[in-house]
């Protein structure tokens, strides 16, 4: 019987910390009318946020007019300026994902296009944007 009581606990703190994460729905721009993005946010074990970010029926950055070389992932803290947090790699199926964390807990998110994948800040048009308020 105590063994049952343990799994269910178990279970419980489970379903519980896969709870914690939350969803928030990234909005497309006009140049990418039918491409669709969440962010999926949670707390890892040092107390800084978790971001996946999921895109699909994104046109490879090469296919876009003009076209550009990349998408770069900009964070922004409130009141803050962007800062680069990765590429978004965009596969044959046009769906894209990538992970990274962040100290901060309020934040915006951009996609951008780009032609040189290594800018210090965003130049390129917006191809997605989401904001995270706790």
């Amino acid at each position: 019987m105590l063994s049952r009581i343990h799994i269910v606990l178990a279970l419980v703190v489970l379903s519980a910390s896969l709870g914690l994460a939350k969803k928030y729905v990234l909005t497309p721009a006009t140049i990418v009318p039918a491409a669709a993005g969440e962010l999926e946010i949670g707390t890892d074990k040092n107390g800084n946020t978790e971001l996946k970010v999921r895109v699909r029926h994104l046109a490879k950055p090469e296919g876009l007019t003009p076209a550009k070389s990349a998408y770069v992932i900009w964070i922004q803290q409130t009141g803050g300026t962007p800062e680069r947090a990765g590429l978004l790699k965009v596969n044959s199926k046009l769906e894209g994902s990538f992970e990274t964390t962040t100290p901060y807990k309020a934040f915006d998110l951009s996609i951008t296009a780009e032609d040189d994948p290594n800018l210090k800040s965003p130049l390129g048009p917006e191809v997605f944007r989401g904001s995270v308020r706790p």
